[in-house]
């Protein structure tokens, strides 16, 4: 496990007691989220928080004038101490783990399918009771597309990966064959 991991872990599982002793999981996840995507999202925005010329306070009354409204003061406070320890680029990495921490401690995963079309509401409600079923847990499927996979689809849950493509089958088929040939 990398260093910037296991930070990201600890912050994730600070925020996570902080918000599940108040009851704020799910909103505190959302508004992580959102103060994530804008930041990956804008280039300038990254530029200005990785910026060492620019003061803390400036940084953090920034980020407050920007998210005030939006994130609750639990996250602004995680986002402060990323600030105020050099952490601001950890910030996808929180939000990674603290996903991951609330799954574990609330019992739900997040399944990341791949499929060569895009999946309908109810194609991916079955997947996310097929697999729910299978791990004993609520699964919340996400869907991206990739044309290369020609049919199927792979799911990634945490570190394992379902690979039901059909190019994933065609790459076994072949490496089984090439062993058979030997």
């Amino acid at each position: 496990m990398s260093r910037g991991s296991v930070v990201a872990k600890r912050y994730a599982k600070a925020l996570f007691q902080a918000a599940n002793d108040k009851g704020l999981v799910a909103e505190t996840e959302s508004q992580l989220k959102l103060v994530v995507d804008v930041v990956e999202s804008s280039a300038e925005l990254r530029a200005f928080l990785s910026a060492p010329n620019i003061t803390l306070e400036t940084k953090k009354q920034t980020l407050i004038q920007a998210f005030g409204a939006e994130a609750s003061p639990i996250v602004l406070g995680t986002i402060n101490l990323l600030i105020e320890r050099g952490r601001e680029g950890e910030l996808a990495s929180v939000l990674a783990a603290y996903l991951q921490v609330a799954g574990e401690a609330l019992g739900r995963a997040d399944a990341h399918v791949t499929s060569s079309k895009p999946l309908s509401a109810d194609e991916q409600a079955k997947l996310a009771d097929k697999f729910g079923a299978l791990l004993g847990k609520t699964v919340r499927v996400t869907n991206s597309v990739n044309p290369e996979l020609l049919g199927g689809l792979t799911v990634r849950i945490g570190d394992t990966l379902y690979d039901g493509s059909l190019k994933g089958k065609l790459e076994r088929l072949d490496k089984t064959l090439q062993t058979a040939a030997i």
